[in-house]
């Protein structure tokens, strides 16, 4: 599309379609995120087809706006979270990152070769079990409020550790299907490149605004706070994209340090406007990347159901035994939190069908995995939620 009413158009519907699918999933007691995946997979190429996946490719329109609201959602995710509270529970965070990734790696490794794939290829599947959307979760927890529970600083600082951990994976998967040697110096130095992007930012950013943030007052303009720690999260999710990280990593560190400044509860309300406007983009954009099509036999149907239950399986096992410390209601609220694999087991998948790793019947069973698990966990994450408080206030009546 080229023309700028041909462009309006389909930002039209998709903003429509959102919106249609927020309220109904909300009527129908369910976080609004769900709504607006289902949504994609109305409009895409699964039912109508008014979303085609020429439309969402990079550089579209499309995919600037869902990358941006992605990238807003964590920067708001950040301002609700201040480095000290992520302190007190960085060593759960950091197992449940750990296992988050070695556990659904294992096992997506282990079918896929039982499945009759080589090592190699089986290898380069299991990295799509791996990476946790953070932007899922951080939705539905946002919606309910419970950004400042522990189970919650627990998933988003493990969300961290994650995607350094999928980013290490995917490089050597990557080598090992190009026929290439591990270069472990070259891994090492990665690995310390994006450590200490994420400490040098976070941590001595987040002090530097505490000792003093009274110069965003200083400009005339009543939005100059905003629109500069707004600049200063679109340039760190540039930045981090540089170490190999995902852009919505700099963006949470951005809001994390802007979380800091005497401004933030100002900040809070002014970037819900934007959030309104652009987030749904990209919820609507990863529902509409799967096509039903390749999944219409049997055998695919089998294929998937298997995949996803692992999928979720391996996460649950992963988070669960990472935060145990945490107690058993907490633990399983934290792996289910990890489920999500979004728009990153979508990536992988392409990835995996531009190498010619995949065929189109396993690349639509990845995306399919990766946007199936993003609709699962909402409902479910919000009725434990929703159940904790309500045990709670029970125990308090009590």
């Amino acid at each position: 599309m080229h023309h700028a009413s041909d462009i309006l158009l389909t930002l039209f519907i998709v903003f429509l379609a959102a919106q249609i699918g927020s309220e109904i999933a909300q009527r129908l007691k369910l976080p609004g995120v769900v709504g607006e995946i289902a949504a994609g997979c109305v409009v895409g190429p699964s039912l109508l087809g008014w979303i085609t996946p020429d439309l969402t490719a990079a550089g579209t329109p499309l995919d600037v706006l869902s990358e941006i609201g992605v990238v807003l959602l964590l920067f708001s995710v950040g301002l609700e979270t201040r480095l000290e509270d992520l302190k007190k529970v960085g060593k759960v965070a950091f197992l449940v990152g750990v296992l988050g990734v070695l556990v659904p790696f294992g096992m997506g490794g282990v079918w896929a070769h039982a499945s009759g794939f080589d090592w190699s290829r089986s290898l380069f599947i299991a990295a799509a079990f791996v990476a946790t959307s953070a932007g899922i979760t951080a939705r539905v927890l946002q919606e309910l409020g419970a950004l400042q529970r522990t189970e919650s600083k627990v998933i988003l600082g493990a969300a961290v550790i994650d995607d350094i951990l999928a980013m290490l994976l995917l490089g050597v998967v990557v080598s090992v299907q190009g026929g290439e040697g591990i270069d472990v110096t070259h891994l090492i130095a990665v690995l310390a490149g994006a450590i200490g992007f994420i400490a040098i930012i976070g941590i001595g950013g987040a002090r530097m605004m505490r000792w003093n943030s009274s110069w965003l007052d200083k400009p005339q303009s009543p939005h100059s706070a905003l629109a500069i720690v707004l600049a200063l999260c679109l340039g760190l999710a540039y930045v981090s994209t540089l170490f190999g990280l995902a852009a919505i990593i700099g963006a949470f560190l951005a809001g994390m340090i802007a979380s800091e400044t005497r401004q933030q509860h100002t900040l809070e309300k002014q970037t819900q406007p934007l959030l309104a406007l652009l987030t749904p983009f990209f919820f609507v954009i990863t529902g509409s990347k799967i096509d039903l099509h390749q999944l219409m036999n049997a055998d695919a149907a089998i294929m998937l159901l298997v995949v996803t239950v692992i999928a979720i399986a391996s996460k649950l096992i992963g988070g669960f035994l990472g935060s145990l410390s945490l107690g058993a209601r907490s633990a399983t609220m934290v792996g289910f939190g990890m489920v999500p694999r979004g728009e990153v087991g979508v990536v992988i998948a392409s990835l995996g069908l531009t190498a010619g790793v995949f065929s189109d019947r396993i690349y639509a069973i990845i995306v399919a995995m990766s946007l199936l698990t993003a609709m699962v966990t909402p409902p479910v994450l919000a009725w434990m939620l929703r159940r904790d408080k309500g045990t709670a206030a029970t125990d308090e009546t009590v």
